[in-house]
């Protein structure tokens, strides 16, 4: 069963014992404040011994009692995966036109829930999404947490309901050996939108304020059960990790590359639950970054140690190629099965339809087992580890403080000098195997000088983005050339096998990868003439 969706937008407060909740009904916006009903509610809190989610500020938690009591999985915002249903945002209800939002937006969280199921079992649906951060480790009982809430529901003047006011107070339990010893209890305020704006939190803010509340000094009740204080830092976000490298288009070459490695790091983790959960693009997306840290890590090889760059180019070489099995079939079944509709209607379209769907299928699902086995594996948690580790201290060498500017257009310059070569040799190739080689080449390269080219935008801009989008050009219109010789060498390879009712249509379809061949070809040659010049003069 699919986790159901939703986005937490909410401010907390500290607030002591002997604290009354204010009147609300007077904020802008609210008409009035509904009867306030009360729940005990108890959820125990999992993550791994080193909490692993905890650092990302990830929380995971089986909560009884309430009105949703199940599974509850919390993520930063950021960590959406495609595909998904985009979550419910709030509506600007009962906020007077032409106010003004405030320039700090409380932190939004995506907020999946499961059924309860069993008290230790983590539901499917919710593991994929914490998969990469745990990597093998078991998901333990780390705290227990009771709290008496209060809720005071807050509507506007036409009855939407804006937001909950939930006065808690929390009874906390450690379950986990090393944390703090003891439990702890307190009592806080948490003002959470429901469908109302953001606007609503400024004038609360006040209000609660004046009855002696202030901002909470956690970021959420586990923090605080287990002593860790404010909002926990996701590994990379520390100096060395990523804010210190953000110093523009002066920084060193070495702090350029390693922001464009975090970047596509962070797109992969965000990718890794979507493929697990067999999203619609979620392989590409993931491979797409996969590729784009391997070309990084060859155009700037010079700048690290060569022993953990070869490892990694190593090892993202061996993810790629899991990724690309499934989807190099779903992406051959989709081609094929559209060109079958356009054939003219009959028993032997149908019967080539089916047998190929059955066929690349068979392929796809075959590919997809083995990717799902290679995402438990430790060989791919090393290689997030790695990657981690390589982000958070890069092990550069002395050349490294070079100028980012001059370091991405040397390697700019070098991947466009490749292109140019492979372009020579495609241009002498005879037809046939030599040339379908050839321009598999040039695809390749202008892929690279693609994934180059875009670490390069950072320090070189406009310039950059153009050599980026020209690649991008020639690698999609070969790669168009690309599926048409592999389509055309799989139905040469299949037609034997095929129904003899569909032999017509295999014909067909054969002569149509000709026409694709030759049109891709045509476009190509076309478009690398318009960009000679600019793949020529480089980034500078």
């Amino acid at each position: 069963m699919k986790a159901v969706q939703a986005v937490e937008v909410e401010k907390k407060y500290d607030v002591g014992d002997d604290a009354v909740v204010p009147q609300l009904r007077d904020l802008p916006g609210v008409a009035r404040v509904g009867e306030a009903h009360t729940a005990e509610l108890e959820a125990v809190y999992f993550d791994t011994g080193q909490r692993a989610l905890q650092s990302r500020r990830i929380t995971l938690r089986r909560r009884t009692g309430g009105v949703d009591a199940g599974w509850h999985l919390k993520l930063p915002a950021e960590a959406a995966s495609p595909g998904e249903a985009s979550p419910r945002k709030p509506a600007a209800h009962g906020v007077p036109e032409g106010t003004l939002q405030a320039e700090s937006e409380p932190p939004r969280r995506r907020e999946l829930h499961a059924p309860l199921g069993q008290p230790d079992v983590v539901p499917d649906s919710l593991l994929a999404y914490v998969q990469a951060f745990v990597r093998g480790n078991p998901l333990v009982p780390v705290v227990r947490l009771k709290t008496e809430r209060t809720t005071y529901p807050l509507y506007g003047p036409d009855g939407v309901h804006l937001a909950d006011l939930a006065d808690d107070r929390v009874d906390a339990q450690p379950l986990l050996g090393g944390a703090a010893a003891g439990g702890k209890r307190w009592r806080e305020w948490e003002l959470e939108l429901v469908r109302g704006s953001t606007h609503l939190f400024e004038p609360a803010g006040q209000v609660l304020a004046a009855a002696g509340a202030r901002p909470a000094g956690h970021a959420s009740k586990l923090a605080k059960a287990l002593g860790a204080g404010g909002t926990a830092k996701a590994p990379g976000t520390e100096t060395g990790g990523g804010t210190a490298l953000l110093a523009g288009k002066k920084a060193p070459a070495a702090a350029v590359v390693t922001v464009f490695l975090a970047g596509q790091l962070n797109q992969l983790l965000e990718r890794d639950a979507g493929v697990r959960l067999e999203e619609p693009e979620a392989i590409h997306d993931m491979r797409s970054a996969a590729r784009r840290m391997r070309s990084a890590l060859a155009a700037y090889r010079r700048l690290y140690r060569a022993v953990p760059v070869r490892r990694l180019r190593e090892e993202l070489s061996w993810l790629g190629g899991m990724l690309g099995v499934p989807r190099d079939a779903e992406v051959l079944r989709s081609r094929l099965l559209g060109q079958v509709a356009e054939l003219p209607p009959g028993e032997g379209t149908e019967a080539a339809r089916d047998f190929l769907d059955r066929r690349a299928g068979a392929t796809f699902d075959a590919g997809y087992r083995l990717l799902q086995e290679a995402l438990v594996s430790g060989r791919y948690f090393r290689l997030l580890d790695s990657l981690e580790d390589f982000r958070d201290t890069p092990p550069v060498r002395g050349t490294a403080v070079e100028p980012g500017r001059r370091a991405v257009a040397k390697a700019v310059d070098k991947a466009a000098k490749r292109i140019r070569r492979s372009h020579k040799a495609a241009s002498h190739a005879r037809r046939g195997t030599e040339r379908e080689t050839a321009l598999h080449q040039v695809r390749k390269d202008a892929k690279r000088l693609r994934h180059v080219a875009e670490s390069a935008a950072a320090v070189s801009g406009k310039r950059a983005r153009k050599v980026a989008k020209a690649a991008h050009r020639q690698q999609k219109i070969l790669g168009d050339y690309h599926d048409a010789v592999i389509a055309r060498d799989l139905l040469a390879g299949l037609e034997s096998e095929a129904p003899p009712a569909a032999a017509d249509a295999f014909a067909a379809l054969l002569a149509r990868q000709h026409e694709l061949m030759s049109a891709a070809e045509k476009k190509y040659r076309k478009t690398s003439r318009k960009s000679r010049d600019l793949l020529r003069g480089g980034v500078l």
